[in-house]
């Protein structure tokens, strides 16, 4: 249960021959390295001559990061992955315009081949689900114009657990095969590799790839448990940063955060890779897919679909395919964003562009709705009278004094470009909206909530008139002015409004609508909007509460969703054990995953949260986590870092007039590892 997990969910495949075969010096009870370490590469008499330092760098090869499809994410090894699938997904590729917004390759990955090889140590394709054979389906891939990949691994075998055969070994058999069958990508994995050197195994098939003469993109896909960007430059066009990703908000949150400080070694023909995208698979709202893609164009991480285009609804064939987005991408300079910022779950993230222009990521990684902002200075533009910004979701274009800002919805993500240069006087002045981090209710009361509307242009805002709008039954009025003649540049309208829900209300998230109309300096009229977030909440109970019998506000998890009076499990919901914490075993609680954040309104109600918590036993000898316990925005409580040697620790904490309490989970400081963590017997006193 490595979590993040290691490539394509396989985490229970490095067999107990791989387990004996690592060890931190010394000989394993098999004897020393050496002894054990197959041939990876063929003999004199089969090897072709290849320079010691054969090195795809300078191949013209993966010049901006590869974009296509993997079918790993949506149907793993299940029947549905077949001849006929993959060229489905080559004619929507062409039907839908994805070809020609920037995707080429149609990669395959796990479970293509026989367990077995034949007589001659040739690979053979499952005649079940290939009866073809695969290079009826590269020439196939190819007659659309598009690029094929295929899928092995850097052991003896790759990650499922059927056993399907691995490159080591076989490198110049294999390289050669997939190059007779038209192979443009090779992924190759890191399962069942025997404990040989990384470097090795992976330059062997590098160099088994250059003999071909073919032109193939190398993907390494070893994890980042080597640290490859620190290597792998002369090895592959890309290679990963991280675990598996999941079709989840906390899967995707983690992997984005280990691979953004890691741009420094990015740049064309050697990409930090991420893993594939799960836009389209179900698991995230569109916001959080929004950010999925925004983020991973930023990054400039290889864009692989990883969902089943067949049966994608419009929303994500609309998010795949934003060419504007794609463009920040695929820019050729070639640069990964870095972070400009980040403070309390408000990050800005800026990339170079060629042309000189800048791409800015706002992204909210909080349940709420946060104002996220920085300046064309701070991401790194020349000083200038005024500039042009343009907003690549939304496609609006606006002009703006130097301030780069936006109320950004939780877990949303503001992607815009911005320049200097001439033409910005020309566009209307960018307005902010801002309706606060949303506002909470109980049925039938009414909530306070205010909003401003700011001019960030170097032009005025004429004629401006806000509005705030709700749900049916919903009663909103304004308490203070609506409009105003002028707003000039850092000029603002403040708004106070009165929202009461109405009396049969359940509880839970409602959308409000915050309009403003302005005049541009050309008299268009010009209209902004932007969503607020009222929530309806219930009061908590008097008296003591276990918070795993309560409904959270919201809860983001690492891996897997936060299970009640269950330990974290896996991916699944409801697949954990009994939370158990150093061979104590607790009825009640929630199992969480580093990071973990979940939220419960306390209105200002309650005086106190008290739990035992613990690493829980299911992570092994693996792990290690911190607890905190947050009122408002008040850290009232923490844990030193804890691993699976601590017994279950007690913590609380004084709440007293908080409306909101967090628990926090995170890593310890050492990165995602098996944070299996538990709140045990979590109590509320209100």
């Amino acid at each position: 249960m490595r979590h993040l997990p290691i490539c394509t969910h396989r985490r229970r495949v490095l067999t107990a021959a791989v387990v004996a075969l690592v060890w931190a010096g010394g000989a394993s009870p098999a004897g020393p390295a050496a002894a054990v370490a197959p041939a990876t590469a063929p003999s004199a008499a089969s090897a072709p001559t290849t320079p010691a330092d054969a090195s795809p760098v300078d191949d013209g090869l993966a010049l901006t990061p590869p974009m296509g499809f993997n079918n790993w994410n949506s149907t793993h090894c299940r029947a549905e992955f077949n001849e006929a699938m993959v060229k489905g997904i080559a004619d929507i590729f062409v039907e839908k315009g994805l070809k020609d917004a920037g995707y080429q390759y149609v990669n395959l990955d796990d479970c293509w081949a026989l367990p077995e090889r034949d007589a001659e140590g040739k690979l053979v394709p499952d005649p079940v689900r290939f009866p073809n054979g695969i290079k009826a389906v590269a020439d196939y891939v190819h007659s659309k114009g598009l690029k094929f990949g295929i899928y092995t691994s850097a052991g003896t075998k790759t990650c499922n657990p059927a056993g399907f055969p691995g490159g080591l070994g076989h490198e110049y058999s294999d390289a050669q095969q997939f190059a007779d069958w038209g192979v443009d990508y090779l992924k190759y994995d890191n399962c069942n590799n025997r404990g040989v050197d990384a470097k090795l195994r992976y330059n062997t098939m590098r160099d088994a790839l250059k003999a071909t003469g073919r032109p193939i993109v190398y993907s390494l896909c070893e994890w980042g448990e080597n640290k490859p960007w620190e290597w792998a430059a002369d090895t592959g066009h890309l290679w990963r940063t991280t675990g598996d990703i999941s079709d989840s908000w906390g899967s995707m949150l983690s992997i984005m955060k280990q691979n953004l400080p890691l741009a420094p070694y990015a740049g064309p023909g050697n990409w930090n890779d991420p893993d594939m995208l799960e836009v389209g698979n179900g698991g995230m709202t569109d916001t959080e897919y929004r950010t999925h893609f925004s983020m991973w164009s930023i990054m400039a991480a290889p864009l692989l679909i990883g969902s089943d285009l067949r049966k994608a609804t419009p929303e994500a064939f609309e998010i795949l395919g934003n060419r504007e987005v794609i463009a920040v991408d695929q820019d050729p300079l070639g640069k990964q964003g870095a972070v400009v910022s980040s403070e309390a779950g408000r990050w800005v993230v800026a990339k170079e562009m060629a042309d000189g222009s800048r791409a800015v990521a706002l992204f909210n990684e909080s349940a709420r709705p946060q104002r996220i902002a920085t300046t064309a200075r701070e991401v790194g533009l020349p000083e200038a009278a005024g500039y042009r910004l343009r907003d690549l979701w939304r496609r609006t274009d606006r002009n703006t004094a130097g301030v780069i800002a936006a109320t950004v919805p939780a877990h949303g993500t503001v992607l815009v470009r911005v320049s200097a240069g001439s033409g910005w006087a020309q566009l209307p002045p960018a307005v902010e909206l801002a309706a606060g981090e949303g506002l909470m209710t109980e049925a039938g009361e009414h909530a306070e909530l205010t909003t401003e509307v700011t001019d960030l242009g170097r032009t005025p805002a004429r004629d401006v008139s806000v509005s705030l709008t709700g749900p049916e039954g919903w009663r909103i009025e304004p308490a203070s002015r609506t409009s105003t003649p002028l707003l000039r540049t850092g000029g603002k309208l403040t708004t106070g409004w009165r929202v009461t829900a109405p009396e049969d209300a359940a509880d839970g998230s409602y959308g409000l609508t915050l309009t403003a109309t302005y005049r541009a300096p050309d008299g268009k009229r010009v209209t902004e909007t932007v969503p607020a977030a009222a929530q309806v909440v219930t009061a908590p109970p008097a008296g003591a509460s276990y918070l795993s019998d309560l409904g959270p506000l919201s809860a983001a998890n690492g891996w897997g969703p936060v299970e009640k009076d269950r330990s974290n499990g896996e991916s699944g919901a409801g697949d954990g054990r009994p939370i158990t914490i150093g061979g104590q075993v607790f009825a009640k609680g929630l199992g969480v995953h580093a990071g973990s954040t979940v939220e419960y309104y306390t209105g200002g109600r309650c005086t106190s949260v008290t739990a035992q918590v613990g690493l829980d036993d299911e992570s092994g000898t693996r792990g290690t986590v911190a607890f905190e316990i947050w009122a408002d925005g008040r850290k009232a409580a923490s844990t030193d870092v804890l691993t699976n040697e601590s017994a279950a620790q007690p913590l609380s904490a004084d709440v007293s007039g908080a409306q909101v309490v967090r628990l926090v989970v995170t890593d310890g400081g050492d990165g995602i590892d098996y944070d299996h963590a538990d709140w045990a017997e979590p109590r509320l006193t209100c």
